[in-house]
């Protein structure tokens, strides 16, 4: 089974960027949807991107400040998130899903560790 390691979390100012990767051990000719799961609160949906990259679903609060990509060459999922507001602090969880770029977690699998993002304010 493919595994999913993401990384480039830190801890940034409010109104800068940064970007994270989502790395398959493996190719994945899936949809890969982005995460994020704040203390006390339930983990949400951000964004997902569909295998042909074509498709892409974006949670409204995240709407125009983030972007997704993916470069199947590296097996890499890219969010890129930029206007960061400390609302945005979390751990960035990334996943497969088969299927169109759904907004349901119950749809994904082969989860990552996550990577922790800090907004200062």
């Amino acid at each position: 089974q493919v595994q999913l390691v993401e990384s480039g979390g830190g801890l940034v100012q409010a109104g800068s960027s940064l970007r994270l990767s989502c790395t398959a051990s493996g190719r994945i000719l899936n949809t890969v949807g982005w995460f994020r799961q704040s203390p006390g609160k339930e983990r949400e949906f951000v964004v997902a991107i569909s295998a042909s990259g074509n498709v892409r679903n974006f949670a409204g609060s995240v709407k125009g400040r983030f972007t997704i990509s993916r470069d199947n060459v590296k097996n890499t999922v890219y969010l890129e998130m930029t206007k960061l507001k400390p609302e945005d602090t979390a751990i960035y969880y990334c996943a497969i899903a088969s299927g169109t770029p759904f907004s349901t977690i119950d749809a994904y699998y082969s989860w990552g560790q996550g990577t922790q993002v800090t907004v200062s304010p």
